[in-house]
C-alpha cells in the first residue's frame, strides 16, 4: 500500500504520472472519492505516464473518454451507473481484457462488476482546498 499527501493538482498529478511506470495491460484502477477530491487529476496525470497525448477531461456525460498511446487508457466515470442493467448498456463488459487500462471514476457504483482482487484502488481524500490523501493498494505492486 502506498499513502502520499499532496498539495496541489500539480502534485496529485506527478503522482499519478510516476505511478503510471508500473501499470500493464489489462490493468483496472478502481477509484474513490467525493465530487472534486481530484479524482479526474490523477487520471491525467495517469494519461501522461503513459505517453496520451489527448486531453484529459471527466467522463460523466459520455460515460467513457479513449486516450490513446503506447496502451489505451480508458476512463470511466459511473457516478450515474447504478444498476447491472445500466452498466451493461454502457458497453463495460466489451473494454475487460482489451489489453488498455481501465481508470473508474465512482467504482463503488458497479462494485459486483469489478473482480477485485485484481483491481488497483486509488482512493482520494479531501483535507482541504487543495490537499488530498491518495491511497493506491494493489496487490503486491502497491
Amino acid at each position: 500500500m502506498l499513502r502520499v499527501t499532496t498539495h496541489s493538482v500539480k502534485e496529485t498529478e506527478q503522482f499519478a504520472q510516476k505511478l503510471a511506470q508500473k501499470l500493464k495491460p489489462n490493468d483496472i484502477i478502481a477509484f474513490t472519492g467525493g465530487l472534486g477530491a481530484g479524482k479526474t487529476a490523477f487520471v491525467r496525470g495517469l494519461a501522461n505516464g503513459l505517453g496520451c497525448s489527448d486531453e484529459v477531461s471527466s467522463p460523466t456525460f459520455s460515460l467513457v473518454h479513449e486516450y490513446e498511446g503506447p496502451i489505451v487508457l480508458y476512463h470511466f466515470d459511473m457516478y450515474r451507473v447504478h444498476t447491472m442493467d445500466e452498466l451493461y448498456s454502457t458497453g463495460f463488459y466489451d473494454y475487460l481484457g482489451c489489453g488498455g487500462i481501465l481508470a473508474i471514476e465512482w467504482s463503488e457504483n458497479i462494485a459486483s462488476a469489478l473482480k477485485w482482487e485484481s483491481c488497483i484502488f486509488v482512493s482520494i481524500e479531501q483535507d482541504g482546498e487543495n490537499t488530498r490523501t491518495i491511497t493506491v493498494n494493489g496487490g503486491d505492486r502497491f
